[in-house]
């Protein structure tokens, strides 16, 4: 039973990576495709997601997941608040931009406002984090609700990355600037 279910989390690892590296080149790619991709067979692809949207949930969670993970290791309880902010929005958009044009068709995918709101819970417990500190030490506005910075944060850095009339370095300046801005950024003296 036990080798089954190694069995099962390595087909199903091997389907999601293929998945990202095939509808990352082609958003139309068949779940044959991948299936041959990630050496397993369709109905093996199936059993593990039953439906193609399903999949494509499956492969957004995983890039979320890895997103949190360089997250994490941009030091989030390192230095001051406003610095390990932005070191995490870095991070968030260096994970992200490996797989843009991935991560622009699963945006254009319907979701749920409690799908949505599930899939950044950890996005939003590592930046509530920082943010809290950063109120805790006066960097930011303590009289606003964490959870209302945490969502300016995530929507405006959503805002950024969605941003086509400026270039990128122009888009990732701005983001930082009216972030600090709206979190009632109070620069050390």
């Amino acid at each position: 039973m036990r080798n089954r279910r190694a069995d099962a989390r390595r087909s199903r690892a091997a389907i999601l990576t293929a998945a990202v590296e095939l509808l990352d080149d082609d958003a139309d790619a068949s779940l044959d495709a991948i299936a041959t991709a990630a050496g397993v067979t369709r109905q093996t692809v199936y059993a593990h997601f039953p439906s193609r949207d399903r999949l494509l949930a499956a492969v957004l969670d995983h890039l979320t997941e890895q997103t949190v993970a360089a997250m994490e290791a941009a030091g989030p309880d390192d230095g001051p608040a406003a610095e390990a902010l932005l070191r995490l929005l870095d991070a968030g958009e260096r994970a992200a931009g490996r797989h843009p044009a991935l991560l622009q068709r699963l945006a254009s995918l319907p979701v749920t406002p409690e799908a949505d709101h599930d899939r950044h819970t950890s996005v939003a417990g590592l930046l509530e984090r920082v943010v809290r500190r950063g109120q805790d030490a006066g960097e930011f506005d303590a009289e606003a609700p964490t959870g209302w910075l945490v969502t300016v944060t995530i929507k405006l850095a959503h805002a950024a990355s969605e941003e086509t009339t400026m270039a990128p370095e122009e888009s990732r300046n701005t983001l930082r600037t009216t972030l600090l801005r709206a979190l009632g950024h109070i620069p050390a003296p």
